[in-house]
């Protein structure tokens, strides 16, 4: 786990905050690291999110999820500082949801947008 400047999803804003490497080397080596967004507890309830057990491990303070459907692409001069390691059961499950997001249909765009 990794602390970056987090692009939010409207892409005009960052906030500081933990996020999950998801990417392998192949990307690394291509200058770019797959982050997964993680956030405090008090904002889960999104299908796919995973609930952090050991918050010591983490390098975390508060009860926090790893969000798989909410994915940054960065460079690794970006990253601000190292934070902690999340367990084996959990990090599966992340990777586990990441990977059934890939490969999907795209969705049909809502009538009346472009």
């Amino acid at each position: 786990m990794v602390v970056v400047p987090f692009p939010s999803s409207d892409c005009f804003a960052e906030k500081r905050r933990p996020a999950l490497v998801v990417s392998n080397d192949e990307v690394t080596s291509a200058g770019f690291l797959w982050l997964v967004m993680i956030t405090t507890a008090q904002n889960s309830g999104m299908d796919h999110d995973v609930p952090i057990e050991d918050l010591s491990a983490a390098g975390l303070s508060r009860p926090s999820i790893v969000r798989p459907v909410k994915i940054a692409n960065v460079e690794p001069s970006r990253i601000v500082r190292r934070a902690g390691r999340l367990g084996a059961t959990q990090a599966e499950a992340v990777f586990e949801a990441v990977r059934s997001f890939i490969g999907r249909e795209p969705t049909k765009p809502r009538k009346g947008a472009s």
